[in-house]
């Protein structure tokens, strides 16, 4: 079933999905950047059951380290239902979980998305209803904060929306990749979905304008993929015997004389995979600073080209809960749309100077 864009429906927001809380808690600072987090005492929900113990505390004691996680289980400070437990242990609807003080650091202020930031992603959201949103995220904007970052996709969508306890990244898109993306707004719709994603029942595809002339010959790339980082920490990907089993299917749409517009199906979901199997079949995507060779890269720009030639085009999913059958195509965003406009003017210019 086909959405036109901006689609919406109303839902009822609870107020407490995650879980409800036996006891208020107790913080009292232990020294300076610290915070004491008292004993409490949580009910396990339908949205959480089926959870691992370790990832549920991860969850509800924000920025606690893993190790701290895995020391207060052992040592059995945690409980469900009074008894003692594993990391590993499955969480069922109605447990109570103990959760016992630990003090964690104090996190710094986040620096709040500005208005206009969340009125571009606002209006960049193309279906939502209570179990999940589809964003047509711009390119230039991260999906999560971090790396220098003050805040990506996911902290503007939270602080947009304040009374939503839960909101998740059901996959990611590269910072300069633009298109269709999932968010979760429960638990149960992450799980679903990015079991959906596993299973290769998700449909992906993506336009990219590749360099050169593409080979009709060239429908698919089997190459596997291992990521490296180099000497200043910038993470790469690179084409190695040793990677992980990587395919992305390809199909060429158009050729413009210097360029090609081609769709890509990664069957796989490695990092930077569609990027480096462009490039390794002799046609990295335009504008791509991490792939694409000096020379080509100016001359890309020295002709206007601004971003990364990458765009999510198309989704195909079930909807949590339902199954319904969803289908969404994004369009180009101003950038893209003017390359290619530019490309269609001289090839149309050249072939009527030829006739």
């Amino acid at each position: 079933m086909s959405r036109s864009p901006r689609q919406k429906r109303n839902s009822t927001r609870r107020p407490s999905v995650g879980a409800s809380e036996a006891r208020a808690n107790d913080r009292r600072p232990d020294s300076p950047g610290e915070v004491r987090q008292g004993v409490r005492k949580v009910v396990v929900d339908e949205d959480n059951a089926g959870q691992r113990v370790d990832n549920y505390l991860m969850a509800q004691i924000r920025d606690l380290p893993r190790s701290i996680v895995y020391r207060i289980i052992r040592k059995g400070e945690v409980r469900v239902n009074k008894g003692r437990v594993k990391p590993d242990t499955r969480l069922k609807a109605g447990d109570e979980v103990r959760i016992p003080p630990v003090t964690r650091k104090e996190k710094p202020a986040q620096v709040v998305p500005g208005s206009r930031v969340q009125g571009v992603i606002e209006d960049a959201i193309v279906f939502e209803n209570d179990q999940m949103l589809v964003v047509n995220k711009p390119s230039g904007i991260a999906v999560h904060g971090g790396s220098g970052l003050d805040f990506g996709l996911i902290e503007v969508l939270r602080a947009a929306r304040p009374q939503s306890k839960f909101l998740e990244l059901v996959h990611r898109l590269d910072r300069d990749t633009s298109g269709l993306i999932m968010v979760a707004k429960k638990r149960s719709a992450l799980r679903f979905l990015q079991d959906e994603l596993r299973q290769k029942r998700v449909r992906k595809r993506y336009h990219a304008l590749v360099s050169g002339q593409w080979s009709e010959q060239v429908t698919r790339v089997k190459e596997p993929l291992l990521r490296f980082e180099l000497k200043s920490g910038e993470r790469r990907v690179r084409v190695d015997a040793a990677g992980k089993e990587s395919l992305t299917l390809f199909r060429c749409l158009q050729h413009f004389g210097g360029y090609s517009l081609v769709e890509a199906s990664p069957v796989t979901g490695r990092t930077h995979q569609i990027r480096v199997h462009s490039a390794w079949v002799g046609h990295p995507i335009a504008g791509d600073d991490k792939y694409m060779d000096d020379v080509s890269l100016r001359a890309f720009r020295s002709a206007g080209g601004d971003r990364l030639m990458l765009h999510a085009r198309a989704l195909d999913f079930s909807l949590p809960s339902t199954g319904e059958p969803m289908h969404f195509e994004a369009p180009y965003d101003d950038a893209f749309s003017k390359v290619i406009a530019r490309l269609e003017a001289r090839l149309e210019a050249r072939l009527e100077g030829g006739s």
